[in-house]
């Protein structure tokens, strides 16, 4: 019954911010480490950030810096603050646990950076 809904995405110009929210349902969220996971077309699902229950955090090198995860176990909702955003950080971005389950993949969000 677990449930994870993204939302937040949107068409912005390189250089442009966007914050995404995760919201989720049905499950023990404060005891899980929960990530965002981005998938752009052709390529590979890839983590891109994960977040402990205490908010303890880890990121790629490809957005160190200019990403933030954050998590409030009171609302069951993850974040993802996106700064600076590039054009290769054009994707599809997911929330899920971390090692994902992968019955509770969502319909993600739309991130596109483009001029």
């Amino acid at each position: 019954q677990v449930q994870l809904v993204e939302s937040g995405g949107d068409l912005v110009q390189p250089g442009g911010s966007l914050r995404l929210s995760c919201a989720v349902s049905g499950g023990v969220f404060s005891l899980w480490i929960m990530g965002w996971y981005r998938q752009a077309p052709g390529k590979q699902r890839e983590l891109v950030t994960s977040i402990t229950r205490d908010g303890n955090t880890n990121y790629d090198d490809s957005v160190k810096g200019r990403f933030t995860i954050s998590r409030d176990n009171a609302k069951n909702t993850v974040y993802l603050q996106m700064n600076s955003l590039k054009p290769e950080d054009t994707a599809v971005y997911y929330c899920n646990t971390v090692p994902a389950v992968q019955m509770w993949w969502g319909q993600g969000t739309q991130v596109t950076v483009s001029s």
